[in-house]
């Protein structure tokens, strides 16, 4: 078996009449991995939009409205809950071995029928934004990678989450002074330049919760190895932009994306 195979397809409801929601199961690495599926229900291809959520078990779950909200803009929306949670075997490892369910998240677009294959995108908030990093790293057919308010230095968020740390500790197996190579593997700033895609960094200067500082180090590895990349930065904004701005950023990610 492969990974990234469906295993089961569930309907499941939908709050928008065009576009069809599934509760999937897939395989990965020996395990059975949940997660949602999104598609217009119009006939046709689509480019893939790969959603990584944030978070850690319940924390940060994959929102059903979320991910309408970028199927309805025409895409095929596929949006893992990571092993371990929401009925998935295994334990979710805060992008240690769980980077594989990104990566079965992206061959299942990959051979979907309504999907263009060489036009599938990686989208990753919070959390998900080293997953969205490490999934362009892994495939470089990526189309583009998008980090809103995401990590990519997994040491700098021990030292900065002094409310993570013991999940983390727990997580990850220890401090990043006793196992720096533990949080270098979950650093994606050691290897961007395995990255071919562009990149669409977006971050609100007020974070607690990621500071900008991670999309600060982010750009800056990205263009001293050459690399195209976006940035916008919102002085004003936290974690968690306003609805009326956030919905425009939506429009404005998804209308960039589908320029590249």
């Amino acid at each position: 078996m492969k990974d990234g195979q469906i295993l089961e397809k569930q309907r499941f409801p939908s709050p928008n009449p065009a576009i069809e929601l599934y509760l999937i199961t897939y395989y990965c690495m020996g395990l059975r991995i949940k997660g949602f599926l999104a598609e217009p229900k119009r006939a046709g291809k689509y480019d893939g939009f790969l959603y990584l959520r944030g978070g850690i078990k319940n924390v940060g779950k994959v929102r059903i409205g979320r991910i309408i909200q970028f199927a309805s803009e025409g895409f095929v929306v596929m949006a893992p809950f990571y092993r371990g949670n929401q009925g998935g075997e295994g334990n979710e490892d805060f992008a240690g071995d769980d980077r594989h369910d990104a990566l079965a998240s992206y061959k299942i677009l990959e051979n979907h029928s309504k999907v263009n294959p060489n036009r599938i995108h990686a989208f990753g908030f919070s959390r998900g934004g080293v997953m969205a990093l490490l999934t362009g790293i892994y495939e470089d057919n990526i189309c583009s990678i998008v980090s809103w308010g995401g990590v990519s230095d997994m040491s700098l968020t021990y030292v900065e989450r002094k409310d993570l740390r013991r999940m983390m500790k727990r997580v990850i197996g220890g401090t990043p002074a006793r196992f720096p190579e533990r949080y270098r593997w979950r650093t994606p700033l050691y290897e961007l330049e395995k990255i071919t895609s562009p990149v669409l960094v977006i971050h609100g200067e007020q974070d607690k919760n990621v500071s900008v500082e991670h999309s600060f180090r982010l750009e800056k590895r990205l263009k001293e190895l050459g690399k195209p990349v976006t940035s916008k930065y919102f002085k004003d904004f936290t974690h968690y932009f306003p609805p009326a701005q956030n919905r425009a950023i939506v429009k404005y990610v998804t209308e960039w994306m589908k320029k590249q």
